[in-house]
């Protein structure tokens, strides 16, 4: 980026200068905490690492070496034995199967953002789903090292963790190479809305994750990666182009798993789903999305409350002549103008990966001139979705 570049564009884009950050060679001499590098990608050996961390200093160095290597480095990291209990896991695989079943029993398939209808089973928030299943045994699930250490050197203290379990079935396709939340989730249009500083920002608000819960050969399409991919600047606009998506066809990598092996990536990685191509491999992982405790505002303010006080008023400065752009503004001051977090069983996307924010639900009753009492009446039911009362 620039001195001079305050927005990027597709027309930044340049796949000569993407290819030549993803030809990087990862040595693994560079980290001496990684004990093999396997296609550009670097391996940790759990066990060896918990010894390393055992004492102040050495969990400094870890902690730095493992930013390096999701910033400078490759992206991605994985931990063989990243949970060496396999016993926990099997608890957590049976209870995850029996709310996948009670899902499909409760109401069929449930609303998959990322894949074709029954191309898979797929538990949104399986975090707080487990903790009221089994509590027990998300106890001793989440108490795992190997995760409070990577989430904590990439984020700091007060992270906050979700999850989302995923079973692809044998003939489960493949997904298309993507980036991941923030800006990942956003259409190319919205994206190219934010300045270029907040594309760089966006990688390290989060980080992406999956454990194993089940052996993971390639043929059941474990996880494409391509290494370095995240340090383009203009990728969140780049990965939906053909020539990009081609690329990324002809240059990713798959790491085999074994149960209980951990992968954690820079969400600006690109990256998707493997096509399961098994006979009878049921390829089950916990997806995790571990996000900054800097990611909210200072005050607890209730915008539905606000819209709701503020609605009658839009509407007569509305009916007045007032500029559109004056009551967008006061608007994007009231309501949330961001869908997120939510209920991903119930608030389904909308034309993208994004279901509707209020700010856009507010701006759709000025635009159909709805009534005070019917926008309470939707503010109501859009608050609803957002709840996991039934959980």
């Amino acid at each position: 980026m620039t001195e001079t570049t305050a927005r990027f564009t597709e027309a930044d884009c340049s796949l000569a200068d993407f290819a030549a950050l993803v030809d990087q060679v990862t040595e693994l001499v560079d980290y001496p905490y990684a004990s093999a590098v396997e296609k550009n990608v670097l391996v940790y050996d759990a066990a060896a690492v918990r010894k390393a961390i055992a004492h102040h200093t050495g969990r400094l160095a870890v902690e730095a070496e493992l930013v390096r290597a999701l910033t400078a480095g490759p992206g991605v990291v994985a931990f063989s034995g990243a949970f060496p209990d396999t016993a926990v896991l099997d608890r957590a695989t049976e209870a995850f199967e029996e709310i996948i079943a009670a899902e499909k029993e409760a109401g069929g398939g449930r609303n998959d953002h990322f894949a074709k209808a029954g191309a898979n089973d797929r538990i949104w928030n399986a975090l707080e789903k487990l903790a009221v299943r089994d509590p027990d045994t998300f106890v001793d699930y989440y108490g795992n090292d190997i995760l409070a250490l990577v989430s904590s050197a990439w984020l700091g203290p007060g992270y906050q963790l979700t999850s989302q379990v995923n079973v692809v079935r044998p003939g489960g396709k493949a997904q298309d190479p993507h980036r991941d939340y923030h800006l990942g989730f956003l259409t190319n249009e919205t994206a190219a809305r934010f300045p270029a500083h907040v594309h760089l920002l966006s990688p390290v608000l989060t980080l992406q994750g999956a454990v194993a819960h089940s052996d993971m050969p390639i043929e059941s399409g474990p996880t494409m990666y391509l290494p370095y991919s995240h340090a383009y600047g203009p990728g969140y606009l780049a990965w939906r182009l053909p020539e990009f998506r081609e690329f990324f066809a002809s240059r990713y990598v798959q790491l085999p798993l074994a149960k209980g092996d951990g992968v954690f990536f820079n969400p600006a990685l690109f990256h998707g789903a493997g096509t399961n191509v098994s006979a009878d491999v049921q390829r089950m992982a916990n997806l995790l999305q571990v996000s900054s405790a800097f990611g909210r505002a200072m005050e607890t303010i209730d915008r539905a409350k606000v819209s709701r006080a503020i609605y009658p008023v839009l509407a007569a400065r509305r009916a007045a002549g007032v500029a559109a752009d004056t009551l967008a503004n006061a608007l994007a001051c009231a309501a949330e103008g961001y869908p997120f977090p939510t209920n991903l069983d119930l608030d389904s996307n909308v034309d993208g990966l994004t279901p509707l924010s209020q700010a856009q639900l507010v701006q759709g009753a000025l635009d159909e001139g709805w009534s005070r009492e019917r926008l309470a009446a939707e503010l109501t039911a859009y608050d609803r979705l957002r709840r996991t009362d039934e959980i």
